[in-house]
């Protein structure tokens, strides 16, 4: 793409990098047919090419951000499909992400779109406000009709996605170590994430038995929180950052403090995963974390990429349930992880099946589903179609943003990949599961070696 950017604009690291990106862009239009919001809207202006176009006019001209821009790229679910089919290798992630600072700091919003996006930000990357907020949607919950009627959109989205019921208690919390009673063969640090340890904590404790069963010793660090990909995908880079800068400091702070070397960062949550992946970038132009940042982001591992490259020995139990596995956005485009969580399952014992349109995504999206409901909900429709007609018995899948937002759509149970993968390696029957135990039968053989401690 011919670009004509000034000497002076150049200058400035993120429009040199935005030009940067648009010169590999070549127009073939590709992308636009892996577009989720092409395909569901059918507007050029909804697709990735139609956006580098919004883009590159906004940068090169220099112009704060207009509405239409500002709608348009705020469509963008950001599920890099876009990047998967693209020949020309446009690194449209990035490009998206310079383009919603500018926006957060040139645009106009409303009051009420200032409000949301402000809740958003102050209240789901932190587990105990979030907590609180989803014992406050319970209550409201009973009133949805009225609601419906006089509150914005986005606060009717937050109460329906909000679960009825309680959430377990996590039977690991907070900082700490699980260590295995066995031979120590590794040695990881996990990240507990935000959301995700207040919707469904069973994933994280799914994690740390099946990795200290198998001889792992699992640490989550203090300090460590949020992984900034909610906000970092609002706009709101500083905030991002800062979340990236804290993580970086409380790992490396653990890794320096002697024992065994840490093998890996895990990640039980794709949409995280992606974000930690890319701390390098984020932080490549601070000089006390860059570097550090960067080493950071290559020892970081998917759960299931970590398994997929480790013994992990016979299952305990085997059946024969049908698993539809939901590569979700983030893992099968951001990360580029593909086979691997199918073949655990499989090795597993459960017969998995690949579900139509696997590349369209479900409309979960970190904070889509709230902040364009009803883009989100069509999506999530269709996603949970394309499952039913393979006829699963239970959906698999490894983020807990798909979880949330194709579990009301569903009549059969879905689960983190994890949770299946702890299940069959001799612990708990997953939450929602209950009624497919008996498909489950235990494999005769030798006890484990390994036991968490």
């Amino acid at each position: 793409m011919q670009t004509n950017f000034k000497t002076f604009q150049l200058k400035d690291p993120r429009t040199a990098e935005v030009e940067r990106i648009l010169r590999k862009c070549v127009h073939c239009g590709l992308c636009t047919a892996t577009c989720p919001t092409y395909v569901l809207l059918g507007d050029e202006r909804d697709s990735p090419r139609g956006r580098i176009y919004l883009i590159k006019e906004m940068f090169e001209k220099g112009r704060k951000a207009t509405p239409a821009v500002q709608h348009h790229v705020g469509r963008c679910l950001s599920c890099l499909s876009c990047t998967t089919t693209c020949p020309s290798g446009v690194d449209y992630m990035h490009l998206v992400d310079h383009a919603r600072a500018h926006i957060e700091e040139t645009g106009r919003r409303s009051l009420k779109d200032r409000l949301v996006r402000r809740v958003l930000a102050t209240v789901l990357p932190h587990p105990r406000r979030f907590r609180l907020a989803l014992a406050g949607a319970r209550l409201a919950r009973p009133f949805l009709g009225a609601i419906r009627r006089v509150a914005p959109k986005e606060v009717v989205a937050m109460l329906e996605l909000a679960p009825m019921g309680l959430t377990r208690r996590p039977a690991y919390a907070g900082p700490g170590t699980a260590a295995t009673k066995g031979e120590r063969r590794k040695r990881v640090i996990l990240l507990a994430g935000c959301a995700q340890q207040v919707l469904r904590p069973e994933i994280n404790d799914a994690t740390i038995r099946l990795l200290a069963r198998r001889g792992v010793d699992v640490e989550v660090a203090p300090n460590a929180g949020c992984c900034g990909a909610l906000v970092h995908h609002m706009g709101m880079e500083a905030q991002g950052r800062e979340m990236a800068r804290r993580n970086v400091a409380a790992w490396l702070k653990l890794m320096e403090k002697g024992g065994d070397p840490v093998d890996a960062i895990v990640i039980n949550a794709s949409g995280c995963g992606t974000t930690v992946k890319d701390y390098g970038h984020m932080l490549k132009g601070d000089p006390e974390y860059a570097e550090v940042a960067a080493k950071i982001a290559g020892m970081t591992r998917d759960v299931t990429e970590f398994l997929a490259a480790y013994d992990m020995g016979p299952p305990r139990r085997w059946s024969s349930l049908r698993v539809a596995y939901h590569s979700a956005c983030s893992m099968q485009h951001g990360q580029r992880i593909t086979e691997e969580p199918r073949q655990l399952l499989r090795n597993a014992g459960f017969t998995v099946v690949d579900v139509p349109e696997g590349h369209l995504c479900c409309g979960s999206a970190g904070t889509y589903n709230i902040l364009q409901p009803e883009i989100a909900r069509d999506l999530r429709d269709r996603k949970a179609a394309n499952i039913k007609s393979t006829r699963p018995d239970i959906v698999a899948t490894g983020n807990i943003g798909c979880i949330a937002q194709l579990g009301p759509a569903m009549d059969m149970p879905i689960a983190h990949t994890v949770e299946l993968l702890d299940w069959a390696y001799g612990g708990p029957v997953p939450r929602g599961l209950e009624a497919l135990a008996r498909h489950a039968h235990d494999v005769p053989g030798p006890a484990t070696r390994y036991e968490v401690a």
